[in-house]
């Protein structure tokens, strides 16, 4: 008995070490080189939002870029709304956690014939008979964006990110794209 007491704990003793050791290696392994976070929208995210745009203009669509690029503080301002400030929830991304923190996002609005700002879904400024929210939608994604509305858990309608095939986890660690594609 005391010999399989004595066996298990110099497992027990070696599975610890594995994890101290994969522990310390995970740095190593799997960090990029460190740099810096972005301070405003990634010259391809803004080219791309210019077109998206321009081409909307074309429709008949005017839509107003309303967040773009925001720090890390901007979004732990944002989070804690609905949460630890007044308001309503209107995120689930701590600081670090949102494409925008990246510069690799941007929310919209639409602009009504009037000039007001709004964000229904059911507008149709342009007189056609098809949402305009859906046609920016539609044409966003064909530049390459991802749609929020797309999500299955937390819907964020005027939220569009073009992230690179990255994932959040990836820029956490400092990976970044291309400056030019």
């Amino acid at each position: 008995m005391v010999k399989v007491f004595r066996a298990f704990v110099f497992v027990l003793i070696l599975i610890i070490i594995l994890l101290l050791f994969i522990q310390y290696l995970f740095g190593s392994l799997f960090k990029y080189k460190d740099v810096p976070l972005p301070v405003e929208v990634h010259p391809e995210v803004r080219a791309k939002t210019e077109q998206l745009i321009t081409s909307l203009e074309d429709k008949g669509i005017t839509i107003l870029i309303t967040d773009d690029y925001r720090s890390l503080h901007e979004q732990d301002e944002l989070y804690a709304k609905g949460r630890n400030e007044e308001g309503q929830i209107v995120t689930h991304a701590k600081g670090g956690e949102s494409y925008h923190n990246y510069g690799l996002a941007v929310d919209f609005a639409l602009v009504t014939k009037g000039g007001e700002v709004v964000w229904d879904m059911t507008y149709d400024g342009n007189g056609n008979g098809q949402a305009d929210w859906d046609e920016v939608v539609a044409e966003a994604k064909k530049l390459g964006f991802e749609w929020g509305g797309d999500w299955q858990h937390f819907k964020d309608y005027p939220h569009l990110q073009y992230d690179f095939g990255l994932s959040i986890n990836e820029l956490q660690r400092g990976k970044r794209p291309p400056e030019e594609e």
